[in-house]
């Protein structure tokens, strides 16, 4: 497993997700295959649940973690964001509660660093998302269907400007670890990492913005 100084990827996300304000558990919903094995050891070691699902209809995966957990509401977030940001998330929370939303989250529009993305919906929305649709898409990355069905009621979390919408904090190539690696070697050992954190380390170090920058670029076109 790739690691971030002294923590992998994974226990780096748990870790962050296990500090969101408003969150009772941490569930890790894993393919059900052997390969899963490790994953739910570290998971479990952490102090997170495990749940096991299809490896393909990740939105049924979705639904039967909230269902194990007796989850009214869900919090969505991948494993490839080690930079999640605990009180970004805790206000989406907020805002889906304030605004008795079915669905919140902080890129409908995009005003945060690619990596910092979540989502939180109710269990009721993710149960007619799962009878809704069979699209392949929609089964594979779980929200599709509630950010665009016409009657579920959506907010979105705008962050403060100046916006920063041309960061890249997530991992999906060999240079993305390259530059979270490089982000966590200047991160002090006292210091949260949350978004303000990082970006007073990439102000510091303007070379690190260039480990990806091309990525950044490709995928934000």
């Amino acid at each position: 497993m790739c690691s971030l100084g002294d923590r992998t990827v994974l226990e780096e996300v748990l870790g962050r997700c296990a500090s969101i304000p408003g969150v009772d558990v941490v569930v890790c919903a894993v393919p059900d295959k052997p390969e899963s094995e490790t994953l739910e050891a570290l998971t479990r070691a952490c102090g997170a649940e495990v749940y096991r699902g299809s490896e393909t209809d990740v939105l049924q995966r979705y639904l039967g973690a909230a269902r194990a957990a007796n989850a009214d509401v869900i919090m969505r977030v991948t494993s490839d964001c080690p930079l999640i940001d605990p009180e970004i998330c805790g206000a989406v929370l907020r805002l889906r509660a304030t605004e008795a939303a079915d669905y919140a989250s902080n890129n409908l529009e995009r005003t945060f660093p690619h990596g910092l993305d979540c989502e939180a919906f109710t269990t009721p929305a993710l149960i007619d998302a799962e009878a809704a649709t069979q699209l392949a898409h929609d089964r594979e990355h779980v929200t599709p269907w509630l950010r665009r069905s016409p009657g579920l009621k959506r907010v979105n979390l705008a962050a403060r400007e100046p916006y920063h919408v041309d960061e890249r904090w997530t991992l999906d190539y060999p240079e993305d670890l390259s530059f979270m690696q490089a982000v966590f070697s200047e991160m002090p050992k006292m210091t949260r990492g949350y978004m303000a954190d990082i970006l007073a380390i990439l102000d510091a170090n303007p070379a690190l913005r260039a480990i990806n920058a091309h990525r950044r670029l490709v995928s934000e076109q």
